[in-house]
């Protein structure tokens, strides 16, 4: 089955998150399908926090692809900003 989920990165105390689509039986930090965007959660000032493909996010709900809790959260939280 096909995630779509975060894959940690950055050093250490000062993680970034790519926001990928993965086969669920891969790692977290592993081999992926495609990166659709990315979350930074320790972004400062002007930094952009949270980006992601809508196109390529819609086409991967399309074919069956499941959202993670997390990123879940993260998606319906930056709808709600850009409806605001």
């Amino acid at each position: 089955m096909v995630v779509i989920r975060l894959a940690r990165g950055g050093a250490k105390k000062r993680p970034f998150f790519n926001i990928v689509a993965t086969d669920s039986r891969n790692r977290r930090d592993g081999r992926f399908i495609e990166r659709i965007g990315f979350y930074n959660p320790v972004a400062a000032g002007g930094e952009e926090v949270f980006r992601i493909v809508q196109d390529r996010l819609s086409y991967w709900q399309g074919v069956g692809a499941q959202l993670s809790p997390t990123v879940a959260r993260l998606v319906s939280q930056a709808g709600k900003k850009a409806a605001a």
